[in-house]
């Protein structure tokens, strides 16, 4: 029997899967790119702090008599506007960094040649650029989600703490909030904003891994071209601004009734998920990104250092 036992002992590990060693091996570079690229998350939580702060002295300053009245009448004052502003902030502050990262992701490594680094490792193009693609994709949504959650419960902790010391039922305000509902949104909001920014995120991917200098005008010019080509060919009426809608559709529509970019939601019957992501546009751009960051594999195989 022992011997039997030491032998089963003996017998190597059985390999893990393909799939599992690939999913752990996209794990570590998606932790990769937070360590290397810790603006990430410190520029949006920089400005969730700033919500903070904001928020906090407007409580201070706020007089006993307005908030009195703010009690009496609730429909004078719209306790949600302030925490829909530090959501919006902070979001505004994720898509810029999301924009520059995609436009130094790849261009900086050979830039500063640890390319030649990443290269010798066992790990694929594809895996690579993949793992650079999820973080404005990705990592970014959860991030901008995560530090506006932590933001808002926050300011209504500090918040209560101040009504309480002037005397005010804190309930009396929470009653006129629904941050429940505003956190339902985000996520909803946020979902849909990946998937119908990729395009434009792969594209940035694709001429990072593409020029030698100045990525950003490399990646602005041609879709200014596209713009002033499509205004003067269509201009008008008739004006399609395929262009505009691409950059400006992903905030309108998740956000406003039935997804027609007229009056904003107020309440989860207002949201239509089926005409928002069953748009042709969502799935011919999410065709048009997997172009593009197929491109961009097939360049970074081939680039070296600059």
């Amino acid at each position: 029997m022992t011997s039997e036992t030491e032998h089963l002992s003996e017998q190597p590990a059985a390999p893990a899967s393909p799939w599992r060693s690939r999913a752990r091996t996209f794990y570590w570079l998606l932790r990769r790119e937070l360590w290397e690229h810790r603006v990430l998350y410190v520029a949006p939580a920089a400005v969730a702090g700033l919500g903070i702060v904001g928020n906090l002295i407007g409580s201070l300053h706020l007089s006993n008599a307005t908030r009195a009245a703010r009690i009496a009448d609730p429909s004078i004052y719209d306790y949600m506007e302030p925490y829909g502003f530090v959501a919006g902030t902070v979001f505004l502050c994720g898509v810029v960094v999301s924009v520059l990262y995609c436009l130094g992701a790849l261009h900086g490594e050979r830039r500063d040649r640890s390319i030649l680094f990443w290269k010798s490792l066992p790990v694929s193009d594809l895996m690579t650029v993949l793992s650079k693609a999820a973080a404005p994709l990705l990592l970014m949504p959860v991030i901008v989600f995560a530090l506006v959650v932590a933001a808002q419960l926050i300011t209504v902790a500090l918040t209560s703490l101040i009504w309480l010391a002037n005397g005010f039922d804190p309930r009396l305000m929470w009653a006129q909030m629904d941050l429940p509902f505003l956190w339902a949104v985000l996520a909803y909001g946020l979902t849909f904003m990946a998937l119908w920014h990729a395009p434009i995120f792969a594209w940035l991917l694709l001429v990072s891994a593409w020029a030698r200098r100045v990525p950003f005008i490399w990646a602005v010019a041609p879709l200014a071209a596209i713009a002033i080509i499509e205004h003067l060919a269509f201009g008008g009426a008739s004006d399609p601004d395929v262009m505009k809608h691409r950059f400006t559709g992903g905030f309108s529509g998740p956000f406003t009734v039935g997804s027609r970019g007229e009056a904003p939601v107020s309440k989860l019957a207002d949201l239509d998920p089926a005409r928002l992501f069953g748009q042709p546009g969502v799935w011919i751009g999410l065709i048009v990104a997997a172009l593009f960051l197929f491109a961009a594999v097939r360049l970074r195989r081939s680039r070296g250092a600059i």
